[in-house]
């Protein structure tokens, strides 16, 4: 089939899609379903992970925290190889259900390994060999499923409905977040709970099982689907516009736009030296020395969102902080809600999911209306906007979590683990505007062809900021080892360590790092950039597909 008659959606079987009969909040729902089950998976494994790697692989503290930030870093970065994959190759249906099958296996491997005595260390020495190596290997399987599946549920789920849909696009990114928290939810309670009363192996089995209910929903809604297909490698025509402009560097590009190679009606004013790889130069120059204006505009969309992008990366090392040492934090106080029942430490990361649970479904049908109204945006507030509100409030996150470790550092008697929800509230409430707001901006400033490796790059924010965690940790230790004390997290006793100055820290980061996202968020938004508008964004699409068509069809 020549590209021009290719049709922009498909069918399970490669025929074009029916407007009535595919796509959809119906379909969304079942990808919404996956979502849900596979976060209920991976968030019982990656949340309560510091304790199996420190009490059955008896790693150090800080190596243990440093595994799993390092786990939950990798998940994200692989999520740009699963965005890869599906725009180029597989599409996001066979990307979710060939990797989601790769994460169930390393699920399976960890309930073994957890189960079978003679594949885990003995007390008191630290996993090493065939035994570190069964280890790592059914982490990283987890790892690579996981990262795979995050992009494609998100562009899969939101491609049923289309961009200019857009209050029901919105709609599906907070019901998507619905899902999240409330397979987060079931995680930190049932899950956790299962893990620390029935044994690791239970606990990870009943993920395995979480994750195979997943994958049923996803086949489940394959007949009500329309698929994007993939157009072919993403990373070509991006190098192509590179290397001309830089081959043109020094020649002057005509002031008029529609003197340029295949010029658009729309066309941005930012990176100007890049309009030098659509200059006409010849009557048959290659395509690594003229590229059309389409391809310029992609890569033009990629370098503004890329600040956006690293603002982010302080609010996700923050993240990791709630998953490791405020994990350590709550064992170290008095769990016990009854005399009979105590709190498994973990568990705490649940407190924030069952206010979300609330609060999401709030503030789609209260907030969002109110909102709407006196802004005339379809989101209520745009997504940088909503961004940026989660950016702020996660200062204060850091700010509760260092007057708490002081209190329970000083305090003559064993504090309650509650004493720490604050932290976890204070963040879940930035994390519903940041998290959200990120996916919604990189999905509506993507173009068709690049839905699941943009949407990607916001998973990616996660796996630099859990690095930049691990990287923190390291270099806070050296650094204040060079006195007398030792390091603040050194010592694998918190009563010992300096938690507090470390929380601090981030702190003082995390608010320098909101002023940097607002002087980005401005320098995004100036000028007139067709960037900005969904509905810009959308004709940008039918320029490109139908230069891209054209030049098909000539070939």
């Amino acid at each position: 089939m020549d590209r021009e008659e290719e049709p922009e959606s498909v069918d399970w079987r490669g025929r074009p899609s029916k407007p009535t009969g595919h796509g959809g909040m119906t379909a969304a729902f079942f990808v919404l379903g996956l979502q849900g089950f596979e976060m209920m998976a991976v968030a019982a494994v990656g949340n309560n992970l510091i304790t199996y790697v420190f009490d059955e692989m008896h790693f150090p503290l800080p190596k243990a925290a440093n595994t799993v930030t390092n786990f939950v870093g990798t998940i994200f970065l692989l999520s740009l190889l699963g965005g890869f994959l599906s725009d180029s190759y597989l599409g996001s249906f066979w990307t979710m259900l060939v990797f989601g099958f790769v994460e169930l296996s390393g699920f399976i491997l960890l309930s073994v390994q957890a189960h079978v005595a003679g594949l885990r260390p003995e007390a008191g020495v630290q996993a090493s060999g065939y035994k570190a190596l069964i280890f790592y290997g059914a982490l990283y399987l987890v790892a690579l499923g996981s990262g795979c599946l995050k992009p494609n549920i998100i562009s899969h789920g939101a491609d049923q409905l289309g961009k200019r849909q857009s209050k029901k696009l919105s709609t599906f990114f907070n019901c998507a977040y619905f899902a999240f928290c409330s397979g987060e939810l079931v995680a930190l309670t049932v899950l956790v709970w299962v893990q620390t009363h029935s044994g690791m192996d239970v606990g990870f089995g009943v993920s395995a099982a979480a994750m195979a209910v997943g994958l049923i929903c996803l086949i489940s809604g394959s007949f009500a689907y329309k698929n994007t297909p993939p157009k072919g490698s993403i990373f070509t025509p991006i190098a192509q516009v590179f290397v001309a402009a830089i081959c043109k560097r020094k020649q002057i590009c005509p002031a008029n736009p529609n003197m340029l190679q295949n010029p658009l009606s729309i066309h941005t004013q930012k990176f100007k030296f890049l309009d030098k790889a659509a200059c006409i130069n010849g009557s048959h120059e290659s395509p690594w020395r003229l590229c059309t204006v389409s391809q310029v505009e992609q890569v033009k969309i990629l370098l503004s969102v890329v600040p956006i992008f690293a603002c982010t990366i302080i609010f996700n090392t923050i993240l990791a902080q709630l998953q490791t040492f405020s994990v350590q934090q709550g064992t170290s106080m008095n769990t016990h809600l009854t005399p009979n029942f105590h709190i498994p430490p973990a568990s705490l990361q649940s407190i924030p999911y069952m206010m979300l649970i609330f609060v999401v479904p709030l503030y789609e049908t209260a907030f969002v209306p109110l909102a709407r109204r006196i802004t005339g945006k379809a989101s209520g507030i745009s997504p940088l906007q909503r961004v940026g509100t989660g950016l702020f409030i996660a200062t204060f996150s850091m700010v509760a979590a260092a007057i708490i470790e002081h209190k329970r550092r000083v305090s003559s008697q064993t504090l309650s683990i509650f004493w720490i929800a604050p932290q976890f509230l204070i963040f879940g409430l930035s994390e519903m505007f940041t998290a959200v707001g990120l996916i919604e901006f990189f999905y509506t400033r993507s173009i068709q062809g690049m839905q699941s490796f943009l949407t990607a790059m916001t998973y990616c924010s996660y796996s630099f900021g859990f690095y930049l965690s691990s990287l923190l940790v390291s270099l806070v230790n050296r650094v204040t080892s060079a006195g007398s004390g030792g390091g603040w997290l050194s010592n694998n006793d918190l009563n010992k360590d300096r938690l507090d100055l470390f929380y601090w820290m981030l702190a003082g980061l995390s608010l320098v790092n909101f002023f940097n996202f607002l002087f980005w968020s401005r320098w995004y938004s100036s000028g007139q950039s067709p960037l900005l508008s969904n509905n810009s964004n959308t004709q940008l699409d039918q320029e490109i597909e139908k230069q891209n068509s054209l030049a098909s069809y000539n070939s």
